[in-house]
């Protein structure tokens, strides 16, 4: 009698443990193809923007899933393609001034297109560079990324309590890195990681779970361009 409750128990074990196998295979997948699911249903609201006779729905008789994707793709290759000549990047500048006239739009639209800069410009440094940094308070430290320079009135005002320099520095929430802090810390207490900005990220949003490879914080160097 004493023997069945311990086959029910390993039974528990073992069906749990493969219950949780079965989790952890089919949840990424599950994920990975909803968000794919909802990128391409979102992005084929785009076909509506076509003149009605051009739409695949009324020419063709039926949807194309997937077709607003490559709309898409296409419409962004071929403003790139535009914005990179010169009269694309007078057009460009004459709608930015236009925008930067109106109140209100003005700061919220010169606010994005410099953090879409920051983030996706090759010759920028911005958010580009895992650093650790003691937050919120010292000795609890913390992955943060560079991002950006420091106004000089700011390093003037940072100057009064320290004739150290700044750096400015993003520190992200876990599990959603989309949200957090900015942050100006001191160039001593800023220790740069020799981790890609795809490790660093997935390390903050697994909770730690997710390890990188095996990687030893270095001090900033002086002279960095991040440092001005």
């Amino acid at each position: 009698m004493a023997e069945k409750p311990a086959e029910s128990g390993k039974f528990a074990k073992a069906l749990k443990k493969y219950l949780i196998t079965g989790v952890l295979v089919w949840l990424p997948i599950a994920v990975t193809i909803w968000v794919i699911t909802y990128i391409v249903s979102a992005s084929d609201q785009l076909i509506n923007l076509l003149p009605v006779k051009w739409q695949p729905k009324n020419s063709l008789g039926f949807n194309i899933p997937g077709l607003g994707v490559i709309v898409a793709v296409v419409v962004l290759f071929v403003t790139g393609l535009f914005g990179a000549n010169v009269l694309g990047k007078r057009i460009i500048q004459a709608w930015d001034g236009l925008l930067g006239r109106i109140p209100v739009v003005k700061s919220i639209y010169s606010s994005v297109k410099k953090v879409s800069e920051s983030l996706l410009s090759d010759s920028s440094r911005s958010f580009k560079t895992p650093v650790l940094v003691p937050f919120p308070q010292p000795d609890i430290w913390t992955i943060a990324f560079v991002s950006g320079s420091i106004p000089p009135a700011v390093q003037q005002g940072l100057a009064q309590n320290s004739s150290e320099g700044y750096i400015s520095v993003y520190v992200p929430t876990t599990p959603n890195p989309t949200g957090g802090y900015y942050i100006m810390v001191k160039k001593s207490d800023v220790r740069e990681l020799d981790m890609s900005v795809d490790e660093a990220l997935k390390y903050v949003i697994s909770l730690g779970m997710v390890m990188p490879d095996e990687h030893a914080p270095k001090a900033l160097p002086e002279g960095r361009p991040s440092d001005h």
